[in-house]
């Protein structure tokens, strides 16, 4: 009865995080990234150089975004037609753009991205539960095919099929699943991996890591009783995350501009346009896993535009 019980609640959890990976729409960046009609027509004119570099100036003088390009421009998509938010990827298989993209999965037909993240990762967690129970309950019955202890039938190739599928899955699901655990703890994805995010002034590979426990409840929120449940709960809006290279400087004066912050010893203007609360928090050093709000001001972050450049980049 015991073993039949745990059977079903992990297998209930891996078909909940199974269908939530597969059936949740990536989300797709927002309406204030793209370009509007005008600026479109204006760079479609304007012949690349210094005319288009104004456009994409205007058009992304108010949005939070920190990375750019190797040439250090702004990211722009030219066939979404948008700037690019942080962390942001064009799927060429989706053919569009997908906020936090971390890869195109084709074990789940779907990207996975932030709208999906965290159900990707208890579908690993649940699925390798699964093929660890069946393979530790079926193990008994495996060493009794090999000491002919078992009744010469059919259901004895059985055995050995189910045990040698659940141990082989059981090994390739444990080390995607500390894979993607080691992803979690650093606040990394995977294409983050292969080609490290590049700000303002430099490449970092560990730009956007808070540390341990932000880092963690960035994906999986501040309240507990959702993290091992298929439901999302991850904070932000897949659209700007806070960096550990941009922090407030509470004895900055603020300008007409925004916040001056400073950053490895150097100011920055920031925009007025701030993260939202459920990331603004994660800036700071309090240790509360309840944390539920802070003030506008620790909110604000930003970055100034350097020169931009049009550079395509999918």
């Amino acid at each position: 009865v015991v073993c039949l019980v745990a059977y079903h609640i992990f297998f209930m959890l891996f078909v909940w995080s199974y269908w939530k990976t597969i059936f949740t729409l990536p989300m797709n960046p927002s309406k204030e990234f793209h370009l509007s009609y005008s600026d479109k027509e204006s760079l479609e004119r304007e012949p690349r150089g210094e005319s288009q570099q104004e456009v994409l100036r205007r058009a992304a003088k108010d949005l939070p975004i920190y990375t750019r390009t190797m040439s250090g421009a702004i990211r722009y998509c030219d066939r979404c037609h948008l700037v690019k938010p942080d962390r942001c990827h064009h799927c060429s298989v989706c053919d569009k753009c997908i906020l936090k993209m971390d890869h195109h999965c084709p074990w789940v037909n779907n990207c996975v991205g932030f709208s999906n993240y965290k159900f990707f990762l208890l579908f690993l967690a649940y699925s390798l539960l699964y093929c660890l129970f069946i393979a530790a309950t079926d193990l008994q019955y495996f060493i009794k095919f090999w000491t002919n202890g078992l009744p010469d039938t059919q259901a004895k190739f059985h055995i050995m099929f189910l045990f040698f599928a659940a141990a082989m899955f059981s090994v390739s699901l444990s080390s995607l699943f500390g894979y993607h655990c080691w992803l979690v703890s650093k606040n990394k994805s995977t294409l983050e991996v292969f080609r490290a995010p590049i700000f303002r002034h430099r490449t970092d590979k560990n730009g956007f890591s808070l540390g341990f426990s932000k880092n963690l409840r960035q994906v999986f929120g501040d309240e507990k009783k959702y993290w091992l449940l298929p439901v999302f709960s991850s904070l932000g809006d897949g659209c700007s995350f806070p960096t550990c290279l941009v922090n407030q400087d509470p004895e900055q004066a603020s300008t007409p501009g925004g916040l001056n912050s400073t950053s490895k010893n150097e100011n920055h203007l920031f925009p007025a346009k701030p993260l939202r609360d459920s990331q603004s928090h994660l800036l700071t050093d309090t240790p509360s896993w309840s944390e539920t709000s802070v003030t506008a001001e620790k909110g604000k972050v930003g970055m100034s535009n350097p020169a931009l450049t049009m550079e395509n980049e999918t």
